[in-house]
């Protein structure tokens, strides 16, 4: 009986099979890239002028909002553009070297490249403002922003770390008016935030639908 297949046959669908696992290697590779946030926890992030939360917001008392203008009504927080650092600094500090890039951006009206110190892959969907909305304060992702001389990021975004806050919400809610409030401590956590679920119609039986992120 005559053979069906040549005997470069066997060769040939091995080289195949080892190629189409080199793709899924390298595709799993560069999917792992791609979401994963290039910095580590707790580290300070490099920035063109080196900003310091500690400094503006601490020592200064400036709200969040000045700089972050669309943190309530955005689902993106926003970075000030330089119109807003010159409000104080074409006044204060104008010769200082470290801000000479803030200096020249101004002038020449090219803009700052900023380093992002929170990325989410672009498969996930999140809205600053509804989370501000629903009494979630800043610190609860940022952490004490006010006590860091250098922005670094302090939470791992991880589904895993999102998901325990939207399985029980009411262990992070806090009154609106408190949101920005940094230091702000509750006396009962477990009843206020009981309270606030119900006063903001926050439907729990739904908080972990996977639409509600991956849309």
């Amino acid at each position: 009986m005559g053979q069906i297949f040549p005997p470069s046959f066997g060769l040939y669908a091995k080289l195949t099979l080892l190629g189409a696992l080199l793709v899924v290697v390298g595709a799993c590779l560069a999917w792992r890239g791609a979401v994963t946030d290039p910095h580590r926890l707790d580290e300070p992030v490099s920035q063109p002028v080196p900003f310091s939360h500690k400094h503006h917001v601490d020592d200064d008392g400036i709200d969040c909002r000045f700089c972050h203008s669309s943190v309530e009504t955005s689902s993106f927080a926003g970075i000030p553009p330089i119109s807003t650092c010159m409000t104080c600094h074409s006044q204060l500090f104008t010769d200082a070297p470290v801000l000479k890039p803030l200096i020249d951006s101004w002038k020449t009206g090219v803009p700052l490249r900023w380093n992002r110190v929170y990325q989410l892959p672009d498969f996930v969907y999140f809205n600053h403002s509804i989370h501000i909305a629903k009494g979630v304060g800043c610190v609860s992702c940022h952490g004490r922003i006010d006590r860091m001389p250098l922005t670094r990021r302090v939470v791992s975004l991880s589904m895993d770390w999102c998901v325990n806050c939207h399985r029980d919400p009411q262990k992070f809610l806090r009154p609106r008016e408190e949101v920005f409030d940094l230091a702000w401590q509750p006396k009962d956590q477990q009843t206020l935030g009981d309270k606030l679920v119900r006063e903001y119609g926050i439907d729990t039986r739904r908080m972990t639908d996977c639409s509600l992120c991956h849309r």
